[in-house]
């Protein structure tokens, strides 16, 4: 009988998985509706108090994303209130939903990566998540990947569908 050969695995095929880099607990959102009179009348002297009530280490070296879950109308200095409090202790702040503080984060962590090990060779942006990995990161990678790597296949090994091949 003929020995099995796992054609894939002697490839030269490099898997880059945006799951790795996956923010787990690091990305968190911050609703600023909890301050807020019925979750809707911003009484300054109340916001103020609550705010410097509130513990913001909490936030220690997290992405956080600011909203407002209510369609409470705000004055622009709301949030950069709300910001000035956690600033001495988030990595980042961001004014809008989880999925754009999470886009930040693979934004930052994919201008950071050395990508010499994809230099010129053929490479598989892995589309099979287990964790919600925003549509838009698959964007920014592949801006990254085209300009090293001699091909960009999206999927796994045994389905991928090309993206890129530098041209000779």
């Amino acid at each position: 009988m003929e020995e099995i050969v796992n054609k894939v695995a002697q490839s030269s095929l490099i898997v880059f998985d945006l799951e790795d880099y996956y923010p787990d607990g690091h990305v968190v959102d911050l609703d600023v509706s909890q301050w807020l009179t019925e979750g809707f009348i911003l009484i300054e002297a109340d916001f103020r108090a609550q705010l410097k009530e509130m513990d913001f280490s909490l936030f220690q070296d997290k992405y956080v994303a600011l909203y407002c879950s209510t369609e409470a109308i705000l004055p622009a200095w709301t949030f950069a209130l709300v910001a000035a409090h956690l600033a001495p202790f988030a990595l980042k702040i961001i004014h809008g939903t989880k999925e754009t503080a999470i886009i930040e984060w693979y934004q930052d962590i994919l201008n950071k990566l050395d990508y010499t090990e994809f230099f010129d060779n053929p490479v598989i942006l892995k589309g099979c998540s287990k964790k919600a990995v925003p549509n838009q990161v698959y964007t920014l990678a592949i801006q990254k990947l085209i300009k090293v790597s001699k091909s960009v296949m999206f999927g796994e090994a045994c389905s991928a569908v090309p993206l890129y091949k530098a041209k000779k």
